[in-house]
């Protein structure tokens, strides 16, 4: 799981490449135009309506060019924010404002249209039991970011990474040559703490991974009425979690089989930005 204190000891490395990638030796329209010395303040402004995450991400780009700088809202991540709000006003030297803007909208935008799928989707899965999970389909040395917009948009995080847990997929099962073999392999080697979690297609897949002891089966891209099938063979004996081909339209029907879990990937490597600007930059001396 991701959450805000984790994100603030992992963060500035992340964000630091992220500048570097639009620095390479400096900004040069801004230094050609604007003195070192200059002191300014701009506006955040949301143009489209939805869910907001990343602000201290935001605020924390500007803070790495230059340290006194500052960000002053009255919103915090999760608040939902309609189209034309100001959002705050960041101060600091206007030449860190200006070669921060738009690496710290990239993050916020980014982060916000993440939060804001998410919450669309439980909105629709608000009646059930089932959980709406995410994936490991994110955005190169964007996972900690994108993970943490899932959980401010009422989502839960699978694992974080391959140390996270264990999941055996078809290839997995391809390389210990079966299920169970898979499966005993895994309980043999990890901690008995952990849950195994196993990938099946097919109903005969389910079967074989039940009597193997999983503790949660994960149904991957099956129709809804082979869906139904493999919930009610299982009977509640393990966790079951639904995957592949998951859209926001498709969740009410996969609620309704009776999951307890529905992994999404379209959360974090489909989600649209939600669109936010930096205007009316103003010298203050």
């Amino acid at each position: 799981m991701v959450d805000c204190a984790s994100m603030k000891v992992n963060i500035e490395d992340y964000i630091k490449a992220a500048l570097k990638e639009d620095i390479t030796s400096e900004d040069i329209t801004t230094n050609a135009i604007v003195s070192p010395l200059k002191q300014g303040c701009a506006q955040l402004i949301c143009k489209q309506t939805g869910v907001v995450a990343g602000l201290d991400i935001f605020q924390y780009t500007f803070g790495l060019l230059d340290p006194k700088s500052r960000f002053d809202t009255e919103y915090k991540d999760g608040d939902f924010i309609q189209s034309g709000t100001l959002v705050g006003t960041v101060y600091g030297n206007v030449r860190a404002l200006l070669t921060g803007e738009r690496t710290a909208l990239n993050f916020l935008q980014r982060m916000s249209g993440i939060a804001s799928y998410t919450y669309q989707c439980v909105q629709v899965m608000k009646p059930y039991k089932t959980k709406l999970l995410d994936t490991r389909k994110t955005t190169p040395n964007m996972r900690i970011f994108e993970k943490y917009a899932v959980k401010v948009g009422g989502g839960n995080n699978h694992r974080y990474n391959l140390s996270d847990g264990i999941l055996i997929k078809d290839n997995h099962i391809g390389a210990a040559g079966g299920i169970a073999e898979a499966v005993r392999l895994a309980k043999e080697y990890a901690p008995f703490v952990r849950k195994i979690e196993v990938e099946a297609e097919t109903l005969a897949m389910v079967a074989e991974a039940l009597e193997a002891g999983a503790d949660i089966i994960m149904l991957d891209n099956m129709d809804n009425e082979t869906l139904k099938k493999a919930v009610e063979l299982i009977g509640g004996k393990a966790q079951t979690e639904c995957s592949g081909n998951v859209t926001k339209e498709r969740l009410k029907e996969l609620c309704e089989i009776g999951v307890d879990f529905i992994s999404c990937g379209a959360l974090t490597h489909s989600a649209p930005i939600l669109d936010f600007s930096m205007k009316n930059l103003k010298n203050i001396n």
